[in-house]
């Protein structure tokens, strides 16, 4: 089987706007892989550190926001 990875990608990223806490920041309990791909696309801060939360970017932020619209919510 392939995996669309973007696809993945989309729906963490729309699922980190769940645990969206002080305003930029998300509990990161994602895979590594998926996190690591997030901070390579600019959306996330370098996941790799103690904190159990990452910092989203500007454009992180907004389009976890658009995708959590797009993805889950109801009409």
């Amino acid at each position: 089987m392939t995996v669309d990875e973007d696809k993945i990608d989309e729906a963490a990223l729309a699922l980190l706007h769940l645990t969206l806490h002080d305003g930029f920041r998300a509990w990161k309990n994602f895979d590594w892989t998926v996190l690591s791909r997030l901070h390579a696309k600019g959306f996330i801060e370098n996941p790799e550190n103690k904190t159990k939360s990452v910092e989203f970017s500007v454009d992180g932020l907004r389009e976890s926001k658009r995708l959590f619209d797009a993805l889950f919510k109801k009409a």
